[in-house]
């Protein structure tokens, strides 16, 4: 064995000890994970407090803090007890999922609870209450970004590829949007925002195709490829016009859309998610697919 391959073997050994072993990643983690429990923690604790929670407007936010808290306390005792190895499951796989879907979802009430919520208080203690909880609930999804990064840095799992994490975003989104308009009330009665549904589904379908292509291992050929590049520039290009189209036609009074929350007869009949609040949920979500999306054919285009 030459001298180069002895040290390819040796940093590899090296590397793997390392990441089993108890030091800094170890420490990052559990870093990480004690801020993610802190701040969702402080954020449902605010806005359930008596002077803040509206249960018609709050209860998505509260869902979303309450789960992500709890599955991360969850997920802190097995690796406390050293349980991974037990569970009959990649943990580093599972690790990041919940991490994206975290980030993602803790995001969205980030932008929804105060967009939505905000507007109903004057200036007191309850508007500063609802402001601190959008502030911790943002330092959430920014942590459990960072945990995802983290993680993939420090892992071999073919599935923690900056590439494949791309990828598995923009299915994750697409998935969050087609929950949401699974209610059809939002987009039959026009012709443009089926158009947008069009869309968000030939997306999805073709995300699911990319990856299983590639056997759910979105390695580092997968930018090379020419299939999934094109895959992503028609991915660009189609949900640049959703994300025009979309709020053009729910919320321009002129094309038939709703400007404001208070004039959705939904919302005022107390349903904790309306419809008002399904169309800017679809609208964030779109755009922030859409940044995904650019950001992964930057790096493909670069890569060819």
């Amino acid at each position: 064995m030459d001298r180069e391959a002895w040290h390819a073997v040796v940093h590899g050994v090296t590397k793997s000890r390392t990441r089993l072993s108890p030091g800094s990643v170890t420490i990052m983690g559990f870093s990480l994970r004690l801020l993610q429990l802190l701040s969702t923690c402080v954020a449902f604790s605010l806005v359930a407090s008596e002077s803040t929670w509206n249960a018609d407007l709050s209860n998505w936010s509260m869902f979303i803090w309450c789960f992500c808290f709890t599955v991360t306390l969850l997920s802190l005792i097995v690796e406390l007890c050293e349980l991974q190895e037990q569970l009959s499951l990649s943990w580093d796989n599972f690790l990041i999922t919940y991490t994206c879907f975290s980030a993602l979802v803790c995001l969205s009430a980030s932008i929804m609870y105060p967009t939505i919520y905000l507007q109903q208080l004057s200036y007191g203690a309850q508007r500063n209450h609802a402001i601190a909880a959008t502030a911790f609930s943002c330092i959430a999804s920014v942590a459990y970004a960072m945990e995802a990064v983290w993680t993939c840095v420090n892992t071999d799992e073919p599935f923690c590829s900056f590439f494949g994490l791309l990828k598995k975003l923009e299915i994750t989104v697409a998935c969050a949007i087609l929950a949401f308009i699974s209610n059809t009330f939002l987009y039959v009665h026009q012709p443009a925002l089926l158009w947008c549904v069009a869309v968000y589904s030939i997306c999805f379908i073709l995300g699911v195709m990319s990856v299983l292509r590639h056997r759910c291992d979105c390695d580092e050929s997968l930018p090379s490829s020419l299939f999934v590049f094109g895959q992503t520039v028609l991915a660009v290009l189609l949900y640049a016009t959703a994300a025009v189209l979309w709020p053009l036609y729910q919320f321009n009074e002129q094309l038939g859309g709703n400007p404001q929350r208070s004039r959705d007869a939904s919302c005022n009949a107390g349903y904790s998610v309306c419809i008002w609040d399904q169309q800017v949920a679809v609208a964030i979500l779109t755009a922030i697919n859409l940044l995904i999306y650019v950001v992964d054919l930057v790096i493909s285009a670069s890569q060819i």
